[in-house]
């Protein structure tokens, strides 16, 4: 414990250099993840056929080892930054475009034919309506995604990224579990508080809803 500790107050500036790497390389996959599989759940929530197709695709990619995925990609598009960030959107695009779907299909009929009856169009039964009303459910994949996000990068440095990774790998690789601790404690604590936070604030949703 006291080595944990020496080698943190040593080392403090740089485990935060690469906490704040970590969470680049989850948000850049995650807003990738909202930016696609929004608009995918939202088609499919409207054709059952796309829906299958589109929700089959993403259970396939959602399936494929972590690090075999990312040894795909490497081969692809090289090592570094992006081909991790092209990961972490593809592991966080099914829970996005699942509950998406989820959250439009649950929705009310009566509340859809009443929106409707007063006039509205389709875009603006889906904007005004709709999708605030599947926002909760949209928290809750978003919040899946995240979490499953910061798990997966913790392999970048595998493939040329940074992040909290490099500090666990270099523990394993040198038998030093005080390096190992630095990079795995704070990954931990960052997929808890991130799960915290998402919980709140999906609960604060549904007070609003």
């Amino acid at each position: 414990m006291q080595l944990f500790v020496n080698y943190v107050s040593e080392n403090w500036l740089d485990l935060l250099s690469l906490t704040y790497d970590h969470i680049v390389m989850v948000l850049c996959g995650l807003l990738l993840a909202l930016v696609f599989g929004i608009p995918l759940g939202m088609i499919a929530a409207r054709n059952k056929v796309l829906a299958a197709i589109i929700l089959t695709l993403a259970n396939v990619v959602q399936v494929f080892p972590s690090l075999a995925l990312l040894v795909l990609l490497m081969v692809i598009f090289g090592l570094g930054f992006k081909t991790v960030v092209i990961g972490l959107f593809l592991y966080s695009l099914m829970p996005v475009i699942r509950s998406t779907y989820i959250g439009l299909t649950q929705v009310n009929p009566s509340i859809s034919e009443a929106g409707k009856g007063v006039g509205m169009t389709r875009l603006q039964l889906l904007f005004q309506v709709q999708l605030p009303l599947a926002v909760p459910y949209i928290l809750t994949g978003v919040r899946v995604s995240a979490v499953i996000a910061i798990g997966v990068a913790t392999i970048a440095p595998l493939i040329g990224g940074s992040g909290l990774g490099r500090e666990i790998y270099s523990g394993i690789n040198m038998d030093n579990s005080a390096r190992l601790y630095a990079g795995a404690i704070p990954a931990c604590l960052l997929a808890i508080v991130t799960d915290f936070l998402f919980g709140k604030l999906q609960q604060k949703s549904q007070i609003v809803k």
